[in-house]
């Protein structure tokens, strides 16, 4: 393994010291130490992965110093509009280091999100043009390899890949992961709000720890999972799912249980619910200011105001607790709501270490679920 430090103070050695991207698991040692040493303005962490190849690119056009931008692999999808129309050499020709946790490894165990994404992670590189290596676990051997990227993008103004390996860097934590001063925990809220739904509704619930919180509530309370559809990939377009099921099945209450990174990377889905106005969809936002499921980084779900963002949206009701009191209350009223209903739930951040994830299939789910809609 190779240090975060390490990795970090090298490519300050080669010039790049500016960072921006959405968090991965793969990448969590790395992440946190760059959040620990580096400050706000240099480290970003980005709406998508999209934004964070524009917002380098804007870097790099008033400084000339090569930036970097991390994500997980299935951030891909989210930049290949702008490698293709922003940064490639056809195009403005900008140097961007791309760093890219590679999940879903060929050959290496995990869930099944991530198994297509990991097969396409270098095709996808490929076909763009994108020059890129595996890096290497040995601190000697990355360091050329660090060298060898920067000097090519200084030649050549074009953007280069590290695909990075589980158990590439050694473990590391935020120093200062700091508390958000709420006191109800996530998971409660995950049980307090599934305890009331109706017996025809349904939840679209985003991925990472919330479909895993759903998931294990309905096991301890001996229910099936055949209301529920988690979404277990696709991060930001669980609203989007939960709209179409929405517009189509009039009848049905449909929540989505969604959280603040979602929410945030993809927030224009708000502007589309807001407009379609389907009367029979809750919007719940477990929101900690933290992306939970890869190490805890920082959001800015608790520095905007989510609710006022709804409401502009054209939301018909919206409200925002941080208790148990209160939102068993906002979920009483919310039975009364013509729709869209927007409910904030602000809550402490991280989740319990024995977390299991989910023990049915995706393709489980979805025939469970869509036979729940057609009843």
């Amino acid at each position: 393994m190779i240090t975060p430090a390490f990795f970090v103070d090298t490519l300050k050695t080669l010039g790049v010291s500016f960072y921006s991207g959405v968090p991965d698991s793969l990448l969590k040692s790395v992440c946190a130490y760059i959040t620990d040493t580096i400050d706000s303005d240099h480290n970003i962490i980005t709406a998508n992965e999209g934004g964070a190849v524009a917002l380098a690119a804007g870097h790099f056009l008033a400084t000339r110093e090569i930036p970097a931008v991390y994500m997980q692999n299935s951030g891909e999808g989210n930049i290949i509009n702008p490698l293709a129309s922003l940064t490639d050499k056809e195009v403005y020709n900008i140097p961007v280091l791309l760093i890219i946790g590679w999940r879903g490894q060929p050959g290496v165990k995990d869930e099944p999100q991530h198994i297509k994404q990991g097969k396409v992670t270098i095709p996808l590189l490929q076909a763009l043009g994108i020059n890129h290596t595996v890096l290497d676990k040995e601190e000697n051997s990355a360091r050329r390899q660090l060298l060898s990227a920067v000097e090519y993008m200084k030649m050549t103004h074009e953007p280069y890949a590290l695909i990075i390996e589980k158990d590439t860097f050694s473990p590391y934590s935020l120093q200062k992961p700091g508390n958000n001063g709420f006191s109800l925990s996530r998971e409660d809220a995950i049980r307090i709000s599934a305890s009331h739904i109706g017996e025809n509704d349904v939840i679209v619930s985003t991925t990472g720890m919330i479909s895993r919180e759903l998931f294990e509530y309905r096991d301890e309370m001996h229910q099936g999972h055949e209301r529920d559809f988690l979404t277990v990939g696709s991060m930001g377009h669980a609203s989007q799912i939960a709209l179409g099921i929405a517009l189509s099945k009039r009848n049905r209450r449909v929540w989505c249980f969604d959280g603040d990174g979602a929410v945030i990377m993809h927030m224009g889905s708000m502007a589309i619910i807001g407009d379609k106005s389907p009367e029979n969809i809750v919007h719940i936002i477990f929101n900690n200011g933290a992306h939970d499921s890869v190490g805890g980084q920082p959001t800015a779900g608790l520095r905007v105001d989510l609710p006022a963002i709804a409401k502009a949206c054209r939301y018909k009701a919206t409200y925002s607790v941080s208790d148990r009191k209160e939102l068993e209350k906002a979920l009483n009223e919310i039975q009364h709501e013509s729709g869209p209903v927007l409910l904030q739930v602000c809550v402490k951040k991280g989740n319990r270490p024995d977390l299991g994830r989910p023990t049915t299939t995706p393709i489980q789910n979805k025939l469970a679920f869509m036979s729940f809609l057609e009843k």
